[in-house]
């Protein structure tokens, strides 16, 4: 609609001033070889035009008055030059890439030598660039580009890039595969990631370094070096792969002209780090252990003696700091065992049955958690330690989802056929009651009362959270059945509808762990009161004074609850 717009407008008002204008009416002054002008920028112009080229380029169905549609009759007896072509009437996204490249910068900057559409597509013999006739021909494009930056492009040719190209290497990276094509990026000032992504596309290519015998590990390496983790965290001092290997005149080390031979080393590293000698410059950026075992002489002993080091400190920290979670991990258990044999716990607070509900909810839970996020991020750590088999991932989070929801019917037959089941729903239902005591709880945590809400057998903290227990288990039990079973879901409902459930599986997942770690954990692990476990999860009791604590107004269903008997501590003797 935009370009049908556009020659409305152009017809509206050059068709008066062009009527009769044909291709031959300009032809008869273009087609003279000697017409020449100058532009603003001192430079030599030719206005020659050959039909012939023309007829076979890519505009050969357009007039010449479909680009220049401010031409009319009056043309050029009137000395009124003609405005430049504007391309973007019918290449609007390649003219928006142009305006952000360095060149359309400096052409609104006022830099009227910058190059244009023209100087690097030619004004009339336009032709695809997959054509060998065409100036963007990768054949070409060094003399094309080398019209504005001879130096740089006399220096690409040098560099080993340029005499892969010249031995007929097609995957020999041009101009426009490290500048890009129409937003023409300069790398000198970039970010150091930007140079860095940007070699990455070929020496991060297991195809090319395979195909031409290229080191696999280069990016990898620089990544791992000083300069590429100063990179990562945003360092814009950083040195890149361009600070030490050059930008157009790129060689290899054996190289006596290469800044990263060993007689120019010193003065490469000493454009950032000034007074850097011989010894500094020694040091290797692109190391692993396989170039380690790899290198020899002088050099190479210190790259091992490094590698070794490496080495011998990675088993000294597993074994000292396991050795020390071990023994500690092990004296946690043993203190935590002791405390809870002397303390009397007299009142029941789980039944037998509810607290097995409780551990297959908890391990499928768990189970379900580390199995899903593995699915969503398979390149996490997280998948990695699962073996990095999806097969294994996605059935383990389908049997513990399967194991989710029967837990949940147990549940409900629980609730519905048993006395304690049913009494168990009466004192988790909502009422009034609840309201008031977060009103009285708010006032309570920020000291505008002493008083503490009285809590029954549960509070708001519990029923909120059984209740997102039970809406959770039914949100993932359906979108999850949906995804699994989604040929079978699309013959009856649109597809979106699985795209949806997909993207409520994983938002509620993401809000129920973290609402088990923000919650749950703190009210059954890190409250002070509990720490480091709340017992009636194990064994259904908890003291009489955490009860008269948290749960005052329960005290005579509580206390009528049996304790165990509390075993006797052993003596040291």
């Amino acid at each position: 609609m935009r370009l049908l717009d556009w020659c409305a407008l152009t017809l509206f008002f050059v068709l008066p001033a062009s009527a009769g204008l044909k291709n031959s009416d300009c032809l008869d002054c273009h087609s003279d070889k000697t017409l020449i002008i100058t532009n603003a920028a001192g430079r030599a112009v030719s206005l020659f035009v050959d039909e012939a080229k023309l007829k076979a380029s890519a505009h050969k169905t357009n007039a010449c008055i479909s680009c220049h549609a401010d031409v009319t009759v009056k043309h050029p007896d009137d000395n009124v030059p003609l405005k430049p072509v504007n391309c973007a009437i019918c290449h609007e996204r390649q003219t928006e890439s142009y305006n952000a490249s360095v060149h359309g910068l400096a052409l609104k900057a006022g830099h009227a030598d910058a190059a244009t559409c023209q100087d690097c597509h030619d004004s009339h013999e336009i032709l695809p660039p997959n054509l060998p006739a065409s100036p963007l021909h990768y054949s070409h494009l060094a003399q094309t580009c080398g019209a504005c930056h001879e130096q740089e492009v006399k220096d690409w040719a040098a560099s080993v890039h340029g005499k892969a190209m010249a031995a007929g290497v097609r995957d020999a990276p041009t101009c426009t595969d490290c500048h890009s094509e129409h937003r023409i990026t300069g790398l000198k000032n970039a970010a150091p990631e930007v140079s860095a992504e940007v070699c990455s596309r070929c020496h991060a290519s297991e195809r090319i370094n395979t195909m031409y015998n290229l080191p696999a590990d280069r990016v990898t390496t620089f990544f791992q070096s000083y300069h590429g983790l100063a990179a990562q965290y945003g360092s814009t001092m950083a040195a890149n792969c361009g600070s030490c290997h050059g930008y157009h005149k790129i060689l290899p080390s054996k190289d006596p002209d290469s800044t990263i031979n060993r007689a120019h080393l010193v003065q490469t590293c000493g454009k950032c780090h000034p007074g850097a000698d011989e010894k500094f410059a020694g040091g290797r950026i692109h190391v692993d252990i396989a170039s380690a075992r790899a290198a020899s002489g002088r050099e190479g002993l210190g790259v091992q003696i490094n590698s070794w080091v490496r080495q011998i400190y990675l088993i000294l920290i597993f074994a000292t700091i396991g050795g020390m979670f071990v023994h500690n991990f092990l004296l946690f258990v043993r203190k935590v065992a002791a405390r809870y044999r002397v303390a009397v716990r007299p009142v029941m607070r789980m039944s037998l049955a509810q607290r097995w509900q409780h551990f297959v909810l908890a391990a499928s839970f768990i189970v379900l958690a580390v199995t899903g996020f593995a699915l969503k991020f398979p390149e996490s750590g997280l998948a990695r330690a699962m073996g990095s088999s999806e097969p294994f991932r996605r059935w383990t989070h389908r049997i513990a989802g399967v194991v989710l929801l029967l837990v949940g019917l147990w549940h409900l037959i629980y609730l519905l056929s048993s006395k304690e089941g049913r009494r168990l729903v009466v004192d988790l239902f909502p009422v009034k009651k609840d309201v008031t005591d977060v009103w009285c709880q708010v006032r309570y945590l920020l000291g505008w009362s002493t008083e503490k809400p009285r809590i029954g057998r549960f509070g708001y903290a519990e029923k909120m959270e059984y209740w997102a227990v039970i809406w959770g288990t039914i949100i993932m039990g359906a979108t999850g059945l949906m995804i699994w079973f989604k040929i079978d879901v699309t013959r009856f409902l649109p597809r979106w509808f699985v795209d949806v459930a997909l993207t409520i599986h994983y938002y509620e997942a993401i809000l129920a762990c973290l609402a088990i770690v923000v919650w749950h954990f703190y009210h059954v692990i890190f409250d002070p009161d509990v720490y480091p476990l709340n017992p009636a999860c194990w064994d259904g009791h908890v003291s009489e004074e955490w009860q008269k604590h948290e749960h005052p107004l329960d005290q005579p269903a509580a206390t009528s609850a049996k304790a165990p008997a509390p075993k006797p501590e052993l003596s040291p003797k």
